[in-house]
């Protein structure tokens, strides 16, 4: 209810100031880097208050990421205007907050309805199929709709063995991020490029090779080191019954939730293919009609799948509210922190971080493919993905149709990027964070921010400097 009357107190306040239609666009160039301080906070509070504080951050994680959304607003709003920071503010929110939360939360209601009964024993070969599968079906139905699907029959799996954390990580390696570069149903940053006018199978046809290559090399590199831990005698657990008992084969409880995954496909296609040219100004952010059709009828499936789900299919997933209030608070948090330093980069050479941008071009202005597979990259790992695809999109020129052709090794360069390094941190995209959650959830000890950096920064970082020299040329 206290929600509810802040955000009728927004609109009130919204509509006291009709010049907001303006403030929207936030000029990159006139502002310093400590503007980027709060972000810069939010990710440090993600990192250490689950290693130093974990009961605080436990109780209070939401309030926290509340805390350094008011820090940014509130200076801002005093040195800009309430006009710039409340338009600020329902931009993040309208254009990019909810269809981002309005997806991943129908995906995760949906994807959840679905049970895999029976015990599925997680053998190293077992395993190692099941994260091609979920790599496969990153692509069909999107990093999280796969990761959703079978994040908790991978883990039921592996019930009765004492490590099981590396298998989680991998999975977030490989069906949270690069299982979903194939097509814009994959991964937000594709999608974000399909909606700019990228064909559909762009990327299926231009980053094909680079997908195999680090697909191929993180199961290879997981089968070997799941073999490793399954041979080791530590591995067996002290004497009791398998969680998961034995039972006559393997059976499906929700089934009807496969169609309604296959309409939130539809529902994503359809925003992007079906365009009325009508949109709503609502203080000062357009927003499409298909986008609000979309989002509407996105939050209709979730319910439609909570309402005929049998009870049962969400106990045996060991269903839970948790993950997905984790995700969202934490990246309401980020979503409205980050409004500067995207201004910033999209500020170019004019912004703070001129330095970054001028690290892609050589001196002669022409592109070079490894700086933007690296630059779009890294900072997708700390920042939201999908913006730093379109930051990027835009300083390599914006237009679609020479980006697919004259320089389509520039934009396969930047999908590669925004998508494989998601996997660098668990904020690198909305699916790590919420895999991690459930794993949590159902009582597995998972690394911490820098631990897991610790995994990414052993395993991916090597494959990806040799990928820079395979197929994005310094």
């Amino acid at each position: 209810m206290q929600r509810v009357r802040m955000l009728l107190l927004l609109v009130a306040m919204l509509a006291v100031f009709p010049s907001l239609a303006h403030a929207a666009d936030l000029d990159g160039a006139a502002l310093s880097a400590w503007w980027g301080l709060p972000f810069a906070g939010m990710l440090l509070s993600i990192a250490l208050f689950p290693l130093f504080a974990p009961r605080l951050w436990h109780h209070h994680y939401g309030k926290i990421a509340a805390a350094w959304s008011l820090l940014f607003l509130l200076p801002f709003a005093v040195v800009f205007g309430v006009h710039a920071a409340l338009a600020g503010a329902v931009h993040a929110l309208l254009a990019e907050y909810i269809p981002f939360i309005a997806l991943i939360t129908a995906l995760y209601i949906v994807a959840g309805g679905i049970c895999v009964r029976g015990n599925l024993h997680g053998t190293p070969g077992l395993n190692t199929g099941i994260l091609a599968l979920g790599t496969v079906l990153a692509s069909l139905m999107g990093t999280t709709g796969a990761a959703m699907l079978l994040i908790r029959p991978l883990l039921r799996a592996n019930d009765n063995r004492r490590h099981v954390a590396h298998v989680v990580v991998f999975f977030i390696f490989l069906v949270a991020n690069a299982g979903g570069s194939l097509t814009p149903l994959g991964d937000p940053p594709l999608f974000l490029g399909f909606l700019q006018g990228v064909d559909f199978f762009w990327t299926l046809r231009n980053i094909l090779p680079e997908t195999l290559f680090i697909c191929a090399a993180l199961l290879a590199i997981f089968y070997l080191l799941d073999r490793h831990y399954y041979l080791n005698r530590e591995e067996e657990l002290p004497a009791r019954s398998d969680p998961t008992p034995d039972t006559r084969g393997i059976r499906i409880e929700g089934k009807f939730n496969f169609a309604l995954l296959l309409a939130v496909v539809v529902l994503v296609l359809m925003s992007g293919l079906w365009k009325p040219g009508i949109s709503f100004d609502v203080f000062g952010t357009e927003v499409p009609l298909q986008a609000a059709v979309r989002d509407v009828l996105l939050v209709a499936v979730a319910v439609v799948s909570l309402l005929v789900t049998p009870h049962t299919a969400r106990s045996g997933n060991e269903f839970s509210w948790e993950p997905i209030l984790e995700v969202g608070k934490l990246f309401a948090g980020i979503f409205l922190t980050i409004i500067p330093v995207i201004a910033m980069l999209k500020a170019g050479t004019d912004g703070a971080f001129a330095a970054v941008v001028r690290t892609v071009s050589d001196t002669s202005g022409q592109p070079i493919d490894g700086m933007y597979f690296w630059a779009t990259g890294l900072l997708s790992s700390f920042l939201d993905n999908a913006p730093t695809y379109l930051v990027f999109f835009n300083t390599a020129g914006g237009d679609a149709a020479t980006l697919m052709t004259r320089d389509a090794s520039t934009l396969a360069a930047i999908s590669a990027g925004a998508v494989f390094m998601g996997a660098n941190t668990y904020i690198g995209n909305a699916p790590n964070l919420m895999v991690k959650a459930i794993a949590e959830d159902r009582g597995l000890r998972m690394p911490g921010f820098f631990g897991y950096m610790l995994w990414s920064g052993s395993i991916l970082l090597p494959l990806f400097l040799v990928m820079t020299f395979l197929f994005f040329h310094v």
